[in-house]
This record gives structure tokens, sequence and C-alpha cells, in this order.
């Protein structure tokens, strides 16, 4: 540790500090523009300068290193002054030279009230200018229809630059020119091609990127702002959800160093058009071909008809990628209660059960642990577009200090440089054989990473592929004490909150692809499934929230609340409890999916046993306590679950791993009912995108 003397308190540092990080550690408010905590230095906006004791000018705090400090003539520590005469007099002419070329667009500016520079004008500014030439004028660039340009508001601060080169891994933004010239453009004004790419208008500090499909839409003082959780896909995104009155408006991060840091994806932030469009607002019954609104009791008692003169055997239930755990239990409850043993919440033919402990179907070294991992091999999975964040964060690992990755699967632009093994489980068994070079890499790492994706374990051969890979991480001690290497990245919100509750099939029950097969069942509960085909011939209850592929094979519609709408509990990828909140109310006859079960089964003459949401958790919470810890991330067994999986054996066939998202931004019902997401799939040149487009 170092010591500095700042404003007169003296402070112990470690020496890597800048000035920066020391003034703020003893108390000090530096401004700055340019500089951000996870993004490299640039040191080019000047805003941050502070004096330092026997330099002969003002330094850039956010640049100049404690150990680069000199000691006083006599060896007294350091001495940074932030507040003194000449520290003042330097800002304001840092700031009266930033807004030499500043439009004055604050009255329509996205960003008033939110903006770095009007903030920082009005503490460290004055209130005249000595400059009367005029301002000069910078084209607006098209970069893409996520990110709205006004580049007359750049004060050239790179941190969009940075990010996307650093951060998000495609460097499609650059400067030009030099001076007063300088522009920041993606050089032929195409689309920046990254799935993080909206995070530069959150990182602008002036308005010169804002988000384009909230342009003139709101102001942010007239926002109601309720912290989420988001169910995009399975890492459990934490967010912020604003709303007026009864529309969200937009979703921004939050930051949480565990998961998302403060990152969020581009379908993340932007679907919110999709939770107002193709909405189900109201029940509706089949009659004659053709779907008509109904009311509560006519779809209750059509239900209740078909329900009563259904075999148990014959009456199954599937969950979708977007339910919370409190409906899933629910269901769960009201399918026992029939004697019915048919249920899954596994709608793409996972083989992962609870059967074989939580261990087996957990991203076991948490999103942080990827951090600590030396080697990563990746199998049957895409991150990028399954798991963007998580992506990312292996991205950041490779940068901090470059690590060997492998993939087996596909093979695609990751933003990392890694070894292509193979496509399919061949490869997979030369390496639990020991007869591939990689072999080596993975022996001598110390906290080996193996990714098991839904491209692995979805398949007919899933056990096997599983089974091979619990093999190769015995083989290399990536199982040990302080460290479990074995790593499931699951696809959807829900997955984990189903197997967590025991959401798969009993002694004898049907599995998902078997429900759904012709003849296979009387009555089907479809709870929000949208990404799987149901044969003729069932009576399919649909409950959920948009107009997408499950209603329009039901029967009966019952009209649910989407995540914005409800309280509801989520379990990540790697087994964090987390929980939604309700931002708004539900459109029209709309209700919480959980009290529209509790609704049904009074009809069924199967009453479930609670009557409110915080009885349902008591019970959830009775069978399943680890449920009850929030934010938490309940230990799994590590050996004993990779000893059953070895354990399952089989030989894996020899079809190459398939790409499991093939549109980044159309994979659930809300994304798909969203303009702006099928916009963004239209640049990638995706048919049914284009279309939805039109």
């Amino acid at each position: 540790m170092t010591k500095i003397v700042v404003d007169g308190t003296e402070v112990d540092v470690p020496p890597e500090y800048t000035l920066l990080q020391a003034s703020e550690l003893a108390g000090a408010e530096i401004p700055r523009f340019c500089f951000h905590e996870r993004l490299s230095i640039a040191g080019n906006c000047r805003m941050c300068l502070v004096e330092l004791k026997g330099a002969p000018k003002p330094v850039a705090s956010c640049a100049w290193g404690v150990r680069d400090c000199r000691p006083g003539p006599n060896g007294e520590p350091p001495t940074v002054l932030t507040k003194s005469p000449l520290v003042k007099k330097a800002r304001e002419g840092v700031m009266e030279f930033l807004l030499i070329n500043h439009p004055l667009d604050c009255p329509i500016c996205d960003q008033g009230g939110e903006c770095d520079l009007q903030d920082q004008a009005m503490a460290y500014g004055v209130d005249t200018s000595r400059f009367h030439e005029n301002k000069r004028a910078v084209h607006d660039k098209y970069i893409g229809p996520l990110v709205k340009t006004s580049m007359n508001r750049c004060i050239h601060c790179t941190r969009c630059i940075r990010f996307v080169a650093e951060v998000a891994g495609v460097p499609d933004l650059g400067a030009t020119g030099r001076g007063e010239d300088m522009e920041i453009t993606t050089y032929l004004e195409h689309a920046m091609g990254s799935e993080l790419q909206a995070n530069v208008a959150d990182l602008c500090p002036v308005g010169a990127l804002t988000h384009k499909p909230q342009a003139f839409n709101v102001r942010p003082w007239e926002l109601a702002k309720t912290p989420s959780v988001d169910v995009m896909d399975a890492v459990g995104s934490n967010i912020r959800v604003d709303a007026r009155g009864k529309e969200v408006m937009r979703v921004l991060p939050r930051v949480n160093e565990d998961i998302n840091e403060e990152w969020i994806s581009d379908k993340t932030r932007q679907h919110v058009d999709g939770l107002r469009l193709q909405r189900l607002d109201r029940p509706f019954l089949r009659e004659n071909g053709r779907l008509r609104p109904a009311s509560w009791n006519e779809a209750f008692a059509a239900i209740a008809a078909r329900v009563k003169a259904a075999d148990p055997s014959r009456i199954g239930a599937i969950a979708g990628d977007l339910a919370g755990v409190e409906e899933m239990f629910a269901l769960k409850l009201l399918l026992e209660s029939l004697g019915s043993k048919n249920l899954d919440c596994r709608q793409d033919g996972s083989v992962l059960t609870p059967a074989h402990g939580r261990g087996s179907y957990l991203f076991n070294p948490t999103i942080a642990g990827i951090d600590d991992a030396d080697a990563i091999l990746i199998i049957g999975s895409n991150p990028r577009l399954e798991a963007a964040i998580i992506n990312q964060r292996i991205r950041k690992r490779w940068r901090t200090s470059p690590l060997p990755i492998a993939v087996i699967g596909p093979q695609a632009d990751l933003t990392y440089p890694y070894a292509y093994l193979g496509a399919g489980p061949d490869t997979l068994v030369e390496l639990v054989g020991g007869r591939h070079s990689f072999n080596d890499v993975l022996s001598k790492a110390e906290r080996p990473l193996i990714i098991l994706g839904a491209g692995a374990t979805a398949r007919s051969d899933g056990a096997a592929i599983l089974a091979a890979a619990a093999q190769l991480a015995g083989a290399i001690g990536a199982v040990k004490d302080g460290w479990n290497g074995l790593a499931v990245l699951h696809t959807a919100a829900a997955r984990v909150g189903g197997l967590d509750l025991g959401f798969v099939p009993g002694e004898g029950g049907l599995a998902a692809p078997a429900m759904v097969a012709a003849g296979s069942l009387d009555v089907l509960f479809n709870l929000g499934a949208d990404e799987i085909d149901i044969a003729p011939g069932a009576f399919v209850i649909y409950q959920g929230t948009h107009g997408d592929r499950g209603a329009h094979r039901a029967d009966v519609i019952l009209p649910g609340a989407a995540y914005s709408e409800k309280s509801a509990t989520f379990v990540n990828t790697e087994g964090r409890v987390q929980m939604t909140n309700r931002a708004v109310f539900p459109p029209g006859d709309a209700r919480e999916d959980w009290a529209i079960l509790r609704a049904l089964s009074d009809v069924l003459g199967k009453r479930l046993p609670f009557d409110s949401l915080p009885a349902l958790r008591r019970a959830l919470y009775g069978q399943h306590p680890h449920l009850a810890r929030v934010e938490q991330v309940a230990p799994a067994e590590g050996a004993p679950a990779l000893r059953q999986l070895a354990a399952l054996g089989g030989w894996p066939g020899r079809e190459p791993f398939g790409p499991v998202i093939r549109d980044f931004y159309l994979t659930n019902p809300i994304a798909r009912a969203s303009r702006v997401m099928a916009e963004c799939s239209a640049l990638l040149g995706a048919p049914s995108a284009l279309q939805a487009a039109e």
C-alpha cells in the first residue's frame, strides 16, 4: 500500500491505483467524461484534472498512477488537491472548450435529465463563453436500428469506440479525421453487428448516441422505475423496468457484479414494444374451428368438461420458457391432484433431469467464476447467441489474461480466438479417451471449465453426451474441492426453476416430445410453451401472453401476465434465485398465471391450498426451501452428481451438434411480437423476420 494525501486526508491505496481512484477513496468527487471503470483509459476529455504538488501543471487523474507520484522534498507522501483555485480554473476552461461546438439541443435531446454534460456544466462550468465562432456541423450517421446518432453533440470521449472494441469484441466503430474534423463512425455507415451494441447509448455522456426506439417518446422524470430480472435468456440479468402509466417504456441495466456487471443484451433492452403488441387480453374458446371471445366462466366450463371426461393418464402439461416458478408450482400441484404424471418443462427435449442432483444441470462455477477459469472447453453451444452476457464474460476473461479456449460444435465468431476441435460427439469421445492434443491443456489447467450447451443435451443421444462430458470432467479434475468446472448453459429463463420443482415426468409419465405426438393425450395444459408443435387430436388449453404458435393451436386461451406485470420467481442458469416485480398491470382481462390456475382448480373440484401469492410461496418454500433464498446460489452437489452422470453410459451418435438459436432476436413470443426485434432480425437476412417487418 502507498500513502497519499488528498485534500488534506491521508489514505493508503494500492500503488496500481490512479489518482482518480485514490481521490474517490478519500471522499473527493472527480468529474469525468471519457473515463469509465470498465473501459481502458483514454485520458482525452481532461475534465478530471487535479493539482499534484510538484507537477508543473494540472494532471489528468484518470491516467496518472499513484506509483508515478514523487514524494515531497522531505519524504512526505504525494499531495493531491482536487478543489484548489488552479483546479477550479482548469475545469472551467475544459468545460468551456467542450461547449464551443455543442448545440443548444437540451429542450429536444433524449438525454435531457440524464446528461452528464448538463450536470457537470452546472457544477463546474461558468455562465459565459469567450468563443463567438460558428459551431461545427457533423452529419448524423446510420449505425443500426437501435442507436440514434446526433453527432453535432459528440465530444470525442471515445467511450463507444472502446466499448465495441474491448467489451463487445466487434470493432465496428472508429474515428476518422483529426482535431475538429474527427468523427465517430462505422466507416461505411453500416449497422453495428454486436448483440450488445445498445450499451453504447448508456455510455454516451452527452446525447450524441441515444436509444432510437425510445426517441422523443418520454422524459426520465415521467417514469416509474421498477427493479426486475430479464427473462429473454437464462442469464437472469438485473434490469430496471421504466413505465409510464400502463405502458412499459424502456428497460435499463442494473449493476450486478456477479451476473451482468452493468451490461445487457439488445434483446433484453429493446423487446419492450413486444410487451404491448399481439397481446392476449381476454379468454378465447374455439367453436367450429374458429376462436371466439369468451368469458372466464365459459372457458373454465369448457376445460372442466374435457378434464372430467378424460382419463388422468391422458392429461398432461408443458411449461414454457418464460414461466415463473409460482405458476409452474401451481400447475404441478393441479396435475398431481388430477392424478397425472405427464408434465415437463423441457419443451426442447432436453435430457437434463433433477434425478441426478441439482449439480447435474447448473452452471456450477457460477457466472462470476468464469473469471477464475484457466482453460475453457465449449461443447454444443454458441454462447454469443444463447447467452450474450456470458459470452462477454468469457471475452473479458480472455482479455484479462489470454487462456486456451476450444469449441466442439457449430463454428461461429465468438468475439475471441478459440481452437476449433470438431463439429460433433466424435471429438468429445476422443477427449474422453485421452487421444486428443487438447487433453494436455485441460489436464494441466488448475481450474478447467467445460460448458455444455443445449445443442448437446437436447438430442436423442443427449444422455450419452452428458455422460461423456462428465467422464471428461472427472478425468481432467474439473470437479474438486473449491472448484466445480462442469457448467450447463441453459437458454430458457424458466428451465432451472422447473427442474428445481421437479416439473418433469413422474414414473411412467410422458416427456414433452411424446405429449405433443398425435394420439398420446386427450387434454394438454400449455403454460406458454410456444417453441413446440402440438399434433392435432388433444384438447389444448393455452395459458400465455401473446398470440403466438401456442395460441394458434389452442382450443381454449387463458390470458396471462408477462414478466413485467407480475411478481414471479426465476432461477438463472447458475441456480441464483431472483424475482421480478410488477411494473404495470396486465392488459384487459388478463390475470397472473397462478391466480388463473387457482380459480380453475375450484371449477375442476381440485382446489389448490392457497388463496394469495404469499400463501402460495409459503407452500412453495415448504417443499423447496432453497427457493426462499433470494439473490443467492444454493450450493449443489459436485462429485455425487458427476458420478451419477458419468454412470449413464451410452454411445453418442455421429451427427454434428447443431445451432440451438438461429435468430438471436426472435427466440420467444415477446421478442417475436416486437417490431424493433423484427427490424434487427431483418438485417440478418432471416426470411421470417423480413415478413414480420413488412
